[in-house]
């Protein structure tokens, strides 16, 4: 199949088009009926009538984007028309929800005439937060947005101006960096004289740059003072007294091309007369002006980006416009000024400077990147964008007054910005605030592991905890070096050296001397990091310890269990956390029991219900869970499971549980009712207990690799410590979750 083939089906399977209306509330029921529609929308729309604001809290006004287009410039396609211009702009709606979980309604409009374009748009205004224009011609699009902004009180963006100005004025920052130029000195050559171009030229202005340094050249030749074909009042301010008329003259001389024009116009011979280091912006798409071999070839020492994502340094507007919504829309913006937009590139441009997460790296084929020629700008996918754009948008709305909602707390807010996106932190946001609290120090064995540096940088910069490494001391700060991360006044301690090692050894020896340890094995075993780690936390040294990362289950939880020990009259256990976008379940046991007892079950349930509802201020339902519906099933498990249910409610009668039952009928309230409606499970179950380790471990990795969720542990329960094994090769986001959780427990926690 041919490219277009590929995209045409595409664009046809399942069902036609990329995006669908997916409801927010439950109408299953005639009440849910009656509170969706009639008689139940009248008190929201009373409201709303009385108070107009109130459509942001009752309505999907305040996360629903507009994009809206008449087609007369998409793309590199031209003036296609407001129909064939959909595809692109459900496209736009993709990305806005993937990357900001902005909900949007393409709009494409049959009219040309600017005036009736503006007087449409502002008719159906009212039904969003923000409207983002797109693929419009220039100089309408000029007019069509400095109108709408003047009447409407939200934010009004054409991303074809301004969302390429952004991201391009981020790489220009970056790269006048790395080859040392004031931007202030810089010469700028443009080519092409569109939307994009006078905007971009007009936001490098704002960034520095002197206007009287920026030539520019469109199909007619260099804009110079006199010339009167095809001149608009767009174009004044770059008309030039210059004997220079053809693009090739442009080049001589300057600093920064910048092109937004057409394929294969510049030629080698015209950025050989660029000055030393010439930094080219080749962006048209998706041919640009000069490709990126050919550039590379004719200027090593050029740093060069297009707009392509097959060669380093694509400028890729997803970079700004979903990010930027989002925080206008989260504060009410009234608009996105200058300063939001500033705001915008110079966090796009310190985040590039920043090591890259390991997610990043695996989406991009393990490819590394380090700041530099080849990586001047962040990745479109990674993850950080929205945690670094969208606050400093919300700030700098907030600082110039046109936040109708300012931001008070930017950590809350980059907060609740991870939960839309990573539906973990929204679980985790309670044990987050409380981590930052306790300011503990968490002891990583595996301190050389490149996960565990990325995690430990992490949570340095969200403060977290304090990590202390483990490992070749040498070894660590040089991966530390290569790695760009700022860890520089993270402890960092190698067993094999340190001082206290032979008086650990002992005291491990004079704990376990009766049960067959000698001293010597003693001193072998503290020659283990894990052994070390474990210590330091009994004699209090650390307040918490993560281990696992690169050992087996069983050998990474051992030396917690040897010499940190369990709580008196609590056993030890593990559980699992899945968060999906708009719940969280918690699954027990899942790495320590391989065959309960009804008692040890029982112990289970009650462990975890406890810790749900202290560390996570969540109620727990819980369900024991079974092949069996009470008693359907007449074999030694599922009595078993009954066992424990029994047991529980008589030492905890306090606690929601029942059981034993089949794992839909604990999560499904509708079944519990109709067919076992004497079930004391009063919601559905957001606690199961699994009968036995198989089942729990199964269920867990199953849901983590097929379903929308993440899973976060395990989790140990039952230590008398703050102590917690990851999974094998655990992810850096897990890590810093495991992190967050142990160091919150610290303070309940005593030795």
């Amino acid at each position: 199949m041919t490219n277009d083939q590929l995209s045409l089906q595409y664009h046809q399977e399942k069902r036609p088009g990329k995006i669908e209306v997916v409801a927010t509330k439950p109408c299953s029921t005639a009440y849910e009926l009656s509170m969706a529609y009639t008689p139940g929308v009248a008190a929201p729309t009373l409201a709303i009538k009385d108070n107009p604001e109130d459509a942001y809290n009752y309505t999907a006004k305040g996360n629903l984007v507009a994009v809206i287009t008449n087609g007369t410039a998409v793309l590199g396609l031209g003036n296609i028309g407001p129909l064939a211009a959909k595809p692109v702009m459900e496209g736009k709606g993709i990305l806005f929800k993937k990357f900001a979980d902005i909900d949007v309604f393409d709009i494409e409009i049959d009219e040309n005439d600017p005036e009736r374009v503006v007087d449409i748009i502002k008719a159906i205004a009212p039904s969003f937060g923000g409207i983002n224009l797109e693929d419009i011609k220039a100089p309408e699009c000029f007019y069509i947005e400095q109108q709408l902004s003047k009447l409407l009180p939200i934010p009004v963006f054409h991303d074809d101006q301004h969302g390429t100005a952004i991201i391009a004025g981020a790489a220009l920052l970056n790269a006048l960096s790395i080859v040392d130029k004031p931007i202030s000195k810089v010469k700028v050559s443009v080519a092409g004289a569109g939307a994009a171009a006078i905007a971009c030229a007009h936001y490098f202005v704002a960034l520095g740059v002197d206007i009287n340094n920026i030539m520019m050249a469109d199909i007619d030749g260099v804009l110079y003072v006199g010339r009167t074909k095809n001149i608009s009042e767009s174009h004044r301010e770059f008309l030039r007294a210059t004997d220079r008329r053809s693009l090739g003259d442009i080049f001589d001389g300057a600093d920064v091309f910048l092109g937004l024009s057409a394929g294969n116009i510049v030629t080698k011979d015209m950025i050989e007369k660029m000055n030393p280091d010439p930094i080219i912006f080749a962006l048209a798409n998706p041919v640009p002006e000069i490709s990126y071999q050919e550039a590379i070839e004719a200027r090593p020492d050029a740093i060069v980006a297009t707009g392509r994502s097959d060669f380093p340094n694509q400028v890729n507007n997803v970079l700004g416009f979903p990010y930027i919504f989002r925080g206008a829309l989260d504060t009410r913006a009234t608009c996105i000024n200058q300063t939001m937009k500033i705001a915008a590139s110079h966090a796009i441009a310190n985040l590039a400077k920043e090591r890259i997460p390991e997610s990043v790296r695996y989406a991009y084929g393990r490819e590394d990147f380090t700041f530099g020629r080849n990586y001047i700008l962040p990745k479109p996918f990674d993850p950080r964008v929205l945690g670094a754009v969208a606050p400093a948008v919300a700030k700098a709305a907030t600082d110039t007054n046109v936040a109708r909602r300012p931001i008070v707390s930017l950590q809350k807010y980059r907060d609740s910005l991870a939960q839309r996106i990573n539906p973990a932190r929204g679980a985790l946001n309670l044990v987050y605030e409380e981590a930052r609290k306790a300011n503990a120090r968490v002891a990583f064995p595996e301190g050389d592991n490149i996960r565990v540096l990325q995690a430990a940088d992490t949570m340095v910069k969200e403060n977290v905890c304090t990590p202390v490494l483990l490992g070749n001391v040498s070894k660590i700060e040089q991966q530390i070096r290569e790695l760009r991360l700022d860890l520089r006044d993270v402890e960092i301690i190698d067993p094999l050296t340190a001082n206290d090692a032979e008086d650990k050894a002992r005291r491990y020896y004079a704990m376990r001397s009766r049960k067959g340890i000698t001293i010597e094995e003693a001193r072998h075993r503290f020659r283990s990091r894990s052994y070390y780690a474990a210590m330091m936390l009994r004699q209090k040294e650390v307040d918490g310890v993560v281990a696992g990362i690169t050992r087996s289950y069983p050998n990474a939880v051992r030396p917690i269990l040897e010499i940190v020990g369990t709580i008196p009259q609590k056993r030890a256990m593990a559980m699992y956390m899945i968060a999906f976008k708009d719940d969280v379940k918690f699954f027990a046991d899942t790495a320590m029991h391989i065959a309960p007892t009804a008692e040890e079950l029982a112990t289970i349930a009650i462990q975890t219900a406890d810790r749900v509802a202290t560390d996570f201020a969540i109620t727990p339902h819980i369900a024991l869970l079974s092949f069996s519906n009470f008693g359907s099933v007449a074999h030694p498990d599922a009595l078993k499971a009954k066992m424990a249910v029994e047991i529980v409610k008589s030492l905890r009668p306090d606690l929601n549980i029942d059981g034993e039952m089949q794992a839909d009928v604990a999560l499904d309230e509708n079944k519990r009712k109709d067919h076992f409606p004497f079930s004391t499970l009063t919601k559905n179950a957001n606690v199961l207990i699994f009968a036995n380790l198989e089942a729990a471990n199964i269920s867990y990795k199953l849901l983590e690799q097929l379903a929308r969720c993440e899973a976060i542990g395990p989790i140990l329960l039952g230590i008398n410590g703050a102590a917690n094994v990851c999974q094998l090769y655990a992810s850096a986001n897990n890590i810093v979750h495991l992190a967050a959780i142990t160091a919150a427990t610290t303070a309940k926690k005593s030795l």
